[in-house]
């Protein structure tokens, strides 16, 4: 499934830099490796992950591979975060008015059923 290997993508925090970084724009592999304490062959393999999720794509020309987000990827990933987060918002909102419901106290007298002395 598409969601599945794009949040496991996004699961290291060296792609998320990544994908932050794209974020800005295209960007080259000696650009997104600039910053990271890794070897230019460990960039690669990252970048081989967000290219098989499908959240980055690049394309080469002569000795230089500019990496771009798929944007599609990427807005299956967020909506999908949103359905979630309106779903728990839902459910908030329904704990918070069971919360605020006034509360009966069971041991307190009803007058209709008081007893005369």
């Amino acid at each position: 499934m598409p969601l599945d290997s794009a949040f496991q993508a996004l699961a290291d925090p060296t792609r998320r830099i990544m994908v932050e970084r794209l974020a800005d724009g295209p960007a080259s592999v000696s650009e997104l490796a600039r910053p990271l304490d890794m070897t230019l062959s460990a960039v690669v393999q990252h970048l081989a992950v967000l290219e098989a999720s499908g959240l980055v794509r690049s394309d080469k020309v002569g000795r230089v591979r500019t990496c771009r987000i798929d944007l599609p990827a990427l807005q299956a990933a967020e909506r999908w975060l949103v359905e979630r987060r309106a779903a728990w918002e839902r459910r908030f909102d329904r704990l918070e008015a069971y919360l605020a419901a006034p509360v009966e106290n069971p041991k307190a007298e009803n007058p209709k059923t008081r007893r005369k002395k």
